[in-house]
């Protein structure tokens, strides 16, 4: 019997700080933020388990950061594709037909090797992982229990909460059966409950943006299907991939490998003058025929349908003492891979700001600054992946593109041209991957210089307060990242020895936990340059100088101390 029914029982309620409502990866992560730090934290999903079906397939390289961070990104990579198993974009007329565009991109066991041998936009801690969602999820449930010395609350589904100014009230009830709700009480309620959000519509936010753009691909309904198909490997007549796309006028599809083996994540794009409502396997069995140009025995794990054409964003995540994270907060089209890696990054900013300020190391403003900072990024990335679904969706294909002779031939050496120039627009996207900004957050103290350019395809590291710490390999082999603090790092050259420890020394008197390291290897000063950096939990710099006039002042500006 578990927490929740030994309350329901009793007649009892049950206390804690946070409570979690969806255990999708941005609440398993939230988790894991909360339960590093020791907030007691319940989080409850009406689903019976983790995802069953692949959903997001792509980790990006910030994504893996934070993980690596909370020491799991080694158990991450080891998981989804094999290690030797290419990660190439490839679009083909049909799968067993014409190569139209292919970007040929590291094996996992290649990424681990090269990524310390990468400099300028690609100098990062990690490489992306082409890992389906259903196996991180598990990942980040596991150690969200251990962490939080609690199960996930699987089957029990957020039915209201009320708010004033000590906490949050709310009532869960199991997803099947009877019984009375139980009642949670909880200091801060956190809607990661996906795009139907029960806390988004009881607080009454709105989304605003794109919806029900239509394009003759990633732009209208979707089926979905999970799949088996054991011997495609053997009968495809080209390279390896890890993401497969068709086009062709009967059938836009892409598909992803999920386990490098033969299960994969079959997306097709429904016309506008068909009704997938009462699609069978059958029907599951002729898209993948129509894509694949072969007639291979297939199994159907699952078939589902969705809508492409989002870029949504709420109006706002937070009233009084509720937010909302992921989904909740924004709903993509899912080009770029850039929905669940922005969710991730929701539960890695609210993470850090939630603990300090519930441990009384941080005032409570210390958390205005989660939708100052996550919304424009919700924004931003929403119209990232918009633009790279435009860039697809519009390209407009005919029967002529499939002809053999000379003008079919020379129909597809034009699409090459195009898919080849739209897969690297796509998916060599380092600007959206590192070059998340907080600029204008009440809690980044700018020095009055400018930022980098936000740019999709080039990223230019900047020691600039608020955007990512650039990250350096010391003498070839070790991360930077890895000799940073859990929580508050100053970093700075031997020459600022005593500024840094001036800020050291009033971030603990603050009670903040604070590191202090001295950077003087040369590939360090060359990329962080000659002032002291305060870096924030999420490897955000915060504040740059060469004298701190008033130590305090820092804190109590980029960390809200009392």
């Amino acid at each position: 019997m578990n927490e929740l029914q030994t309350a329901q029982q009793q007649g009892k309620a049950i206390n804690v700080d946070v409570l979690i409502a969806g255990a999708g990866p941005c609440g398993l992560m939230l988790a894991n933020e909360l339960g590093l730090r020791g907030i007691t934290c319940l989080l409850v999903d009406p689903k019976a388990t983790t995802a069953f079906n692949p959903q997001a397939n792509a980790t990006q390289a910030r994504t893996m950061e934070h993980f690596r961070r909370i020491g799991i990104a080694n158990q991450i990579r080891a998981l989804g594709l094999p290690a030797d198993h290419p990660t190439d974009i490839a679009y083909f007329t049909r799968f067993a037909t014409h190569e139209l565009a292919r970007l040929r991109l590291p094996t996992a066991a290649q990424a681990s090797e090269h990524v310390r041998g990468l400099r300028g936009a690609w100098n990062a801690a990690e490489l992306p992982h082409r890992v389906s969602q259903k196996f991180v999820e598990a990942v980040l449930r596991e150690h969200a229990e251990a962490r939080t010395d609690r199960p996930v609350a699987f089957g029990w589904k957020l039915l209201d909460f009320e708010q004033n100014d000590a906490g949050v009230s709310a009532r869960v009830a199991p997803t099947e059966g009877d019984g009375e709700p139980v009642r949670v009480r909880a200091r801060y309620l956190v809607g990661a409950d996906g795009a139907r959000s029960t806390v988004r519509q009881a607080l009454g936010i709105a989304y605003s943006g794109a919806t029900g753009v239509q394009r003759a691909f990633m732009g209208g309904r979707m089926f979905a299907v999970y799949l088996r198909a054991p011997t495609f490997y053997e009968q495809l007549p080209h390279d390896l991939a890890w993401m497969y796309v068709s086009v062709n006028p009967e059938r836009r599809v892409f598909m992803a490998s999920v386990d490098g083996r033969g299960e994969f994540a079959f997306h097709a794009a429904v016309h506008p003058d068909e009704d997938p409502s009462g699609w069978t396997h059958d029907d599951a069995q002729r898209l993948f025929a129509q894509a694949s140009g072969m007639n291979l025995p297939i199994e159907i794990l699952s078939t589902g349908t969705w809508i492409a054409g989002h870029s949504l964003v709420a109006e706002r995540y937070q009233h009084g003492r509720v937010f909302i994270a992921g989904d909740a907060a924004h709903l993509f089209t899912p080009t770029g891979g850039l929905g669940y890696n922005t969710a991730v990054g929701d539960a890695v900013n609210l993470g850090w700001k939630l603990a300090s300020v519930l441990r009384g190391h941080s005032r409570p403003e210390l958390l205005d600054s989660y939708d100052a900072e996550r919304r424009p990024i919700g924004v931003r990335n929403t119209t990232y992946a918009r633009g790279f679904a435009d860039s697809i969706g519009g390209y407009q294909t005919t029967p002529t593109l499939e002809a053999e002779g000379p003008e079919g031939d020379a129909l597809r050496a034009q699409a090459s041209e195009v898919l080849n120039a739209h897969v690297r627009r796509e998916f060599n996207i380092p600007g959206v991957t590192f070059g998340e900004r907080y600029d204008g957050s009440p809690t980044v103290a700018s020095d009055g210089s400018a930022p980098p350019p936000d740019s999709a395809n080039d990223y230019q590291p900047s020691t600039c307060p608020g955007g990512r710490l650039p990250h350096v390999w010391l003498g070839g082999e070790r991360s930077l990242y890895d000799e940073l603090g859990f929580e508050w790092t100053v970093l700075a050259p031997g020459a600022l020895r005593e500024v840094a420890q001036a800020l050291v020394e009033a971030g603990k008197a603050a009670g903040l936990d604070v590191t202090l390291r001295l950077c003087d290897e040369p590939e360090a000063r060359e990329t962080l340059g000659d002032a002291v950096l305060v870096v924030r939990p999420d490897q955000v710099i915060a504040w740059r100088g060469g004298t701190a006039p008033e130590p305090g002042s820092v804190w109590r500006r980029v960390a809200c101390t009392p």
